[in-house]
């Protein structure tokens, strides 16, 4: 019994540097790992550097591929048919007619005639005749210088006329009382037609008066003149 207790002594002696010294070797490389995890972590920010230069630009990339195909849009409204008009412009045609001492003495009837070729349908004739008129009568009489267009007096808008007036005469119709005047009958006319166009120069009565003599473009020159104006 005392030998197996002094043997298990003798083997602790000896056993006891040995575990002293591996468990001394274990200590010292997780000391040093602390050391240096304390050490790196502790240490403070330094100043930042100064900021680097741009890249050279990149070059460009592969093109993509086709996108898919839109779909229709939906039917707009139906427009509105708008025409425009392109006319030609304006070039002036007018006409003169003159006769040197017509002396025409008639009463009733056509004194005068000048054709005109008119060139549009919506445009407008401007007539003016320019003589000498001249009316003599017992009693009060009335004459009525007018135009006729193609033989028809104007409708758009009314008549082309003017009238000359005599109140007081003498017994006889070779008294005194004998006046020529240069007077004019002027006016527009609207709805004609285009193309050839007899504008006549007439002299007639006035309504509710008795005629008298009548005399036009006496010793003088006489005219009519034809003008076409866009309306």
């Amino acid at each position: 019994m005392g030998t197996k207790l002094t043997q298990l002594l003798i083997c602790f002696w000896i056993s006891l540097p040995f575990c002293v010294t591996q468990k001394a070797k274990e200590r010292i490389p997780r000391q040093r790992d602390a050391e240096f995890t304390d050490k790196y972590q502790a240490c403070v920010q330094g100043v930042p550097g100064v900021q680097g230069r741009d890249g050279n630009p990149g070059i460009n990339g592969i093109p993509g591929t086709p996108g898919i195909p839109g779909r229709d849009g939906l039917k707009g409204e139906k427009g509105e048919c708008v025409s425009e008009r392109f006319e030609e412009p304006w070039k002036p045609n007018f006409k003169q007619c003159a006769w040197n001492s017509l002396n025409y003495g008639i009463d009733l009837g056509k004194i005068a005639e000048c054709t005109f070729t008119k060139q549009r349908s919506d445009s407008a004739l401007r007539v003016l005749f320019s003589g000498s008129l001249r009316l003599k009568c017992k009693t009060a009489c009335c004459q009525r210088w007018y135009f006729t267009f193609n033989g028809a007096e104007c409708t758009g808008p009314l008549p082309i006329e003017s009238i000359v007036y005599l109140d007081q005469g003498s017994p006889e119709l070779n008294s005194t009382i004998n006046i020529h005047r240069t007077s004019t009958v002027e006016g527009l006319c609207e709805g004609i037609h285009a193309g050839l166009v007899d504008v006549g120069i007439w002299v007639g009565t006035c309504a509710d008066y008795p005629r008298g003599d009548a005399s036009t473009g006496w010793n003088s020159v006489s005219r009519v003149i034809i003008e076409e104006l866009p309306k």
